[in-house]
């Protein structure tokens, strides 16, 4: 149990900057924790969700409830995936060899490419929530799945540097990727009817950046995870707002 808990703290250390308290005895690598990141999502996206219904009940337009609910979750993760997003944009846009990229994405001034990709991120994300009647309950489930296909990355792809998070972090085990993967999709079965092409969506948006990344960099980096997230996060918003 004990373990458990530490792997958790360790998934919550990692994907967002709220308190996770101190970790007794051995500390686990991010890869024993990522059955966790869909837990931590449920989380993040329980706070965006009681933001947006404050909001709302305060008499605010749904829109601009929406845009409350993603800065607490920016807030709360200290904008990790949005800077990966826009890391990964610049570097795969300005880049013109390996090197070159991974370098820019190191960088941490953000560029056009960048720029663009986060207004785009907030802005699809903003508008979709304005729209839904479900938006609470999808800003939790969307959260969590975004971050429960994360561990599929990372067992795809080799990391991409011989440092930095994606080597640290340790080999991710095809059943932490299942474990990460079915606790995220618990979420979305509560979406009902559009639980099924949600979670299918999310998944082929997931595997597409990692083709992309695969071809870009030849495996994943910190920055891959991230935009892992933010693009199917706003690939699940899109296709409730489809569906709906």
């Amino acid at each position: 149990m004990s373990q458990i808990l530490a792997q958790f703290q360790i998934a919550l250390m990692t994907l967002t900057r709220l308190p996770a308290g101190h970790i007794r005895g051995e500390v686990p690598q991010v890869a024993r924790s990522v059955w966790a990141f869909p837990v931590v999502g449920v989380i993040v996206g329980g706070l965006a969700a009681l933001v947006f219904v404050a909001a709302t009940a305060l008499g605010l337009p749904p829109s601009l409830a929406g845009l409350l609910a993603i800065a607490i979750s920016v807030l709360a993760t200290g904008a990790l995936h949005e800077d990966g997003l826009a890391d990964l944009a610049d570097g795969f846009g300005g880049g013109h060899s390996i090197d070159r990229k991974l370098e820019i994405m190191r960088d941490s001034r953000i560029g056009s490419y960048g720029a663009v990709a986060l207004i785009l991120s907030v802005g699809i994300r903003a508008v979709a929530i304005g729209e839904l009647q479900q938006a609470a309950w999808a800003l939790i489930a969307l959260a969590a799945f975004s971050r429960g296909v994360i561990p599929l990355v990372m067992c795809w792809l080799p990391p991409a540097r011989a440092d930095g998070l994606g080597r640290s972090a340790g080999a991710v085990s095809a059943q932490q990727c299942l474990i990460s993967l079915v606790l995220g999709a618990v979420a979305v079965v509560f979406l009902q009817a559009s639980a099924f092409p949600v979670i299918l969506g999310m998944v082929v948006a997931a595997a597409l950046v990692s083709l992309l990344a695969k071809r870009q960099i030849g495996g994943f980096t910190g920055d891959v995870l991230g935009a892992t997230q933010q693009v199917t996060e706003i690939s699940g918003w899109l296709i409730l707002a489809a569906i709906s």
